[in-house]
């Protein structure tokens, strides 16, 4: 996109505006903001911005001298580059939050960057814990004082949506438990049980990702000694909740391999019964088998086969021969 003529305000393309946030009497309040002027008369305490023009970056260059690249937000990154100081002040820190979709269940990169007071984040989709934050904030007075507190409390936030979603967790694994732990599971709801645990298993693994990530960010800020006396201990409080939530995350990974392994259980028990109507099917036919075989020699000194009632006789034979093991197996409950 080309810059704007010099003297001349840009204005935002229709459908996009930043997210711009001041600080009044404690509470956040949203400003609108539909050009660079009016960005220019805004005392922000965060900035967020989701999938972000050239324009809105240019914008933010000329009103606050930040430099937003392109790949700000790059899955790709190594570990060691997602939380460092650059010298001018700039704090950056990456970060994954989790979006507890049905469909697809995802953590999506966000860059935080803390400058001159102020807090800039970068994503590429709406996030439930940035709603989350942005309503708590406009309704709780004196929640927030600083860019700061704005980080913390996102961080806050996501751990407690983090556990929302382990406890969905657990609400569906128990559901997944009452029908797979019947006496009768045919392959249909084997099926489906092996799916929907495959999902919470994949959701799980997830969280625990999305906590391990935030008590790492966490971690970073309170060695860099940027917070004071109260958000230290508040940062300390978020990193007990993490540690609580990674207990129930281990305990749900037990509870789904125990579920697996049950449902795979039930599974091999179907495909066992299967198998074992084809053994006794094998194992009956086998003495007609061998009596047909017999007779089907062709020796001359067989008294049978000058017997008038040979015939009859050799289907008697077979007959009672298959009938006598399935009475067998009958009698020995095999055959249930």
């Amino acid at each position: 996109m080309p810059w704007p003529i010099q003297g001349v305000a840009p204005v935002l393309e229709p459908g996009s505006m930043l997210n711009v946030f001041t600080l009044v009497n404690g509470r956040l309040v949203q400003e609108e903001i539909d050009s660079a002027e009016a960005l220019s008369h805004v005392k922000p305490v965060w900035v967020d911005l989701e999938a972000p023009t050239a324009e809105e970056k240019g914008w933010l260059r000329g009103r606050f001298g930040l430099a937003l690249p392109d790949d700000i937000v790059d899955d790709d990154l190594e570990e060691s580059a997602r939380f460092y100081e650059e010298d001018n002040g700039e704090l950056h820190i990456r970060s994954d939050f989790l979006i507890d979709d049905d469909q697809t269940p995802r953590n999506v990169r966000v860059a935080f960057i803390l400058y001159q007071q102020v807090l800039f984040s970068v994503h590429t989709e709406d996030l439930p814990v940035f709603r989350l934050l942005r309503l708590r904030a406009r309704r709780i007075p004196a929640l927030i004082e600083d860019a700061k507190d704005v980080l913390l409390k996102l961080y806050d936030a996501d751990a407690e949506y983090s556990a929302d979603a382990l406890e969905g967790i657990y609400d569906k694994l128990e559901a997944v438990s009452a029908g797979t732990l019947k006496q009768d599971v045919d392959d249909k709801a084997a099926g489906a049980a092996l799916a929907a645990i495959a999902r919470e298993e994949d959701l799980n693994g997830r969280i625990r990702r999305n906590v391990m990530d935030t008590r790492r960010a966490v971690s970073f800020m309170m060695r860099s000694r940027m917070l004071n006396a109260e958000q230290f201990e508040e940062a300390r409080q978020i990193l007990r909740d993490i540690d609580s939530l990674d207990s129930h995350t281990a305990f749900l990974f037990d509870k789904i391999n125990f579920l697996l392994d049950a449902t795979i259980g039930f599974v091999n028990i179907n495909q066992n019964k299967i198998i074992k109507i084809f053994s006794v099917a094998s194992v009956a036919l086998l003495p007609p088998t061998l009596i047909a075989s017999i007779y089907g020699m062709n020796f001359k000194a067989m008294p049978e086969l000058d017997w008038s009632l040979g015939y009859p006789y050799a289907i008697g034979l077979m007959v009672a021969s298959v009938a006598a093991p399935f009475i067998y197996f009958r009698r020995k409950g095999w055959l249930r």
